[in-house]
């Protein structure tokens, strides 16, 4: 018994497009607004879910998509506004995003105004790091940190007249300040 079979044999057909009836590719804009619906949707979900208040807020800037919750003075989503919290929940969503969206999705989150107390503690931190390099170190390594904040982290230094890189890899990626 044989275990071949023939393929069928079909004629070569034609395949036309219509070139009026294709969506043209999202601009960019288009793109983070895209982005930022479907966050906020999925953030509010998650707030409903753990019945929560927070007020959404949707910005695009700088090829980026920033979705804040605020919080007001007596509202309960402050139980998730701590820095662990925030980049936990950054990651989900982003997940979320691009599950949806098929791309890769840099936006940014912030519940309760974590993002403003982390920016101050980076500027302490680079301001500590220039502290040890005028007392004669010749570099000073900080701890691993996101994109984003190494990112903030490399704008601090810069304004101080400092100068940084980022060195190593995956969580162990960690941003390196020196003299300029």
């Amino acid at each position: 018994m044989s275990t071949e079979h023939a393929e069928p044999t079909q004629e070569p057909t034609d395949v036309v497009i219509d070139i009026g009836q294709v969506a043209a590719a999202p601009s960019d804009d288009e793109s983070l607004q895209d982005e930022g619906d479907i966050a906020a949707d999925y953030i509010e979900e998650l707030l409903d879910i753990c019945d929560l208040d927070g007020d959404i807020d949707i910005e695009s800037a700088d090829g980026r998509t920033r979705i804040t919750v605020a919080a007001a003075g007596d509202s309960n989503v402050r139980v998730l506004a701590n820095a662990e919290a925030v980049a936990a929940l950054q990651e989900l969503t982003r997940l979320a995003v691009q599950a949806k969206t098929g791309g890769f999705s840099r936006l940014i989150l912030d519940i309760g105004g974590t993002r403003e107390v982390r920016q101050r503690e980076l500027a302490e931190i680079v301001a500590a790091a220039q502290v040890l390099l005028d007392a004669g170190a010749s570099r000073h390594d900080l701890e691993p940190m996101s994109s984003y904040e190494r990112k903030l982290v490399h704008d601090l230094a810069a304004e101080r007249g400092l100068s940084s890189h980022s060195e190593g890899e995956g969580r162990d990626r960690h941003t390196v300040i020196t003299r300029a």
